[in-house]
């Protein structure tokens, strides 16, 4: 096993996952390690949107979806649109481990694009499953096969046990988005 460039998973149906992903990615970006933090399916404007474009060495990509909705009210053209939208900024992050252009790489919510179908299966895998040595590697959502769940250095399950949106409380600013 390498001691470099090591995978990263945090997935579950609990509230958590891209948040330990910026904790990682800021601290990576504190030591100097240039971080690429790829954003899939989201299209709102997240507290963590604003604060990472005041960070140094962290790029930010959005891939959002081309509607604005979830990919399960999307028409067949929508979720085309979106998958195009989303293989860009993953074409991108292959691009840019291929340059070697990062250190740290946060794939956030590609489980998510990708089981919804609007995310290259193949392109993932080829980050995944044929990653070099660098960079560090942070994927978050809520099903990994069984592949993704054996190539992992690092596994940390989110379990909702409780949560207000249960109970009908909307998402609030700064604290879920």
């Amino acid at each position: 096993m390498s001691t470099n460039g090591l995978i990263h998973l945090y997935y579950g149906d609990g509230k958590g996952k891209t948040t330990a992903a910026l904790g990682l990615a800021i601290r990576a970006a504190g030591f100097g390690k240039n971080v690429l933090f790829v954003q899939f399916l989201k299209d709102w404007v997240c507290g963590e949107h604003n604060s990472l474009a005041h960070i140094p060495n962290i790029t930010f990509l959005c891939g959002k979806p081309a509607s604005g909705k979830f990919v399960r009210d999307m028409s067949d053209d929508e979720k085309h649109e979106t998958k195009k939208l989303q293989n860009k900024v993953l074409k991108y992050a292959l691009e840019s481990v291929q340059n070697a252009q990062c250190d740290v790489l946060v794939l956030d919510e590609a489980l998510d694009a990708q089981s919804l179908g609007v995310l290259d299966t193949q392109m993932l895998n080829e980050l995944i499953y044929n990653k070099l040595d660098s960079p560090e590697l942070i994927i978050t959502g809520h099903n990994p096969d069984k592949r993704i769940l054996e190539h992992a250095d690092y596994i940390t399950e989110m379990v909702k046990r409780k949560h207000p949106y249960d109970k009908g409380q909307k998402a609030r600013k700064g604290i879920e988005f």
